[in-house]
């Protein structure tokens, strides 16, 4: 007999069956790697998405006379919003009253009236 039939002979052997008491254990066994990959996938896949869901609510509530930033970082306050059309107009120079025209999907953030700071950088 040369050493391959040895293994085969080996490999059908009882040796890797499982112990006749451990039925239960390998359930569970089995059930600890299956619940690591569900949460994988709700951390890689489905948070993210509930989250850019909760932003898209938040650009609905975009009106006139809101400081936003843009998404290329553009400070500017929104002076006419076009839902159907999917733009914001913003004024971005308070002393030239220049304005640019803008997709509401490229509005990153609705600043609160505290955000005065970053409007007083964004001129410098």
């Amino acid at each position: 007999m040369d050493w391959c039939s040895c293994l085969l002979i080996l490999a059908q052997g009882d040796a890797g069956a499982p112990p006749e008491g451990d039925a239960q254990g390998s359930f569970w066994f089995n059930l600890i790697p299956m619940a690591f990959i569900a949460l994988l996938a709700y951390f890689i896949l489905f948070l993210p998405e509930k989250k850019k869901q909760e932003q898209l609510k938040k650009l609905e509530a975009v009106k006139e006379t809101d400081r936003v930033i843009t998404s290329g970082g553009i400070y500017g306050v929104v002076t006419n919003v076009q839902r159907d059309a999917g733009r914001v107009t913003l004024r971005v120079d308070d002393s030239t009253g220049a304005k640019i025209k803008v997709s509401l999907a490229a509005v990153a953030q609705i600043l609160g009236d505290d955000d005065e700071s970053g409007k007083e950088k964004a001129k410098d």
